[in-house]
């Protein structure tokens, strides 16, 4: 079976991309939600700057996806050290939640 090539417009204002340095990740049976957090030191509040809706499949696929790119780029580059302290009652440094979405 040939490969199908698909066209994907990216407008300059998405380009510019939005930073996030927290991820919270919820999820249901039908689907995983992770919200992109920009914190600022010193404050008490924090605003979703993007929340992504994804069915299990596709959250799993991003999973694979960020792992391989995850190797490339730690084979380039070096190992990415993780520095600071877990959240709260988890292992990784970035706050995933398990609740329900």
């Amino acid at each position: 079976m040939a490969e199908q090539k698909m066209n994907i417009n990216l407008t300059p204002e998405m380009a510019e991309g939005t930073y996030a340095n927290l991820a919270i990740i919820a999820h249901s049976s039908s689907e995983f939600v992770v919200d992109f957090v920009r914190m600022m030191p010193g404050l008490q509040q924090a605003n979703v700057k993007s929340r992504i809706i994804l069915t299990p499949e596709h959250a799993k696929k991003l999973l694979f996806a960020l792992q391989d790119n995850i190797s490339k780029y730690e084979q380039q580059f070096g190992k990415i050290q993780i520095t600071g302290s877990p959240a709260p009652g988890s292992t990784i440094p970035m706050s995933f939640g398990g609740g329900e979405a």
